[in-house]
């Protein structure tokens, strides 16, 4: 199962709280038995929306799937030296 994204914690969450507010306001619910109803059917409802959301169409690229430079052209055998490398040290500085 993938991780959910941000849109669909935005929405379960949202749900979760306007659903259980909604049902003690129409229920008018005082007792522990009525709140904890209320309670878990609006946490069921915001888990419901969360889940049956559609995905979204983009895709994120994960550090594993790293781009594959292109094969190499046929007829190419001069062989790459890699540049000197120039640092900002002590060896760089010019003057007294």
């Amino acid at each position: 199962m993938q991780r959910p994204n941000a849109a669909q914690y935005a929405y379960g969450s949202a749900v979760v709280v306007l659903a259980t507010a909604a049902l003690l306001l129409l229920t008018g619910a005082t007792g522990p038995p009525g709140i904890v109803l209320s309670c878990l059917a609006g946490l069921l409802l915001g888990v419901l929306v969360a889940v049956t959301m559609p995905k979204g169409a983009r895709s994120v690229k994960s550090p594993g799937t790293a781009a594959v430079p292109p094969p190499a052209r046929a007829g190419n055998d001069a062989v790459r030296v890699p540049a000197a490398q120039v640092g900002a040290g002590a060896d760089a500085r010019t003057g007294p």
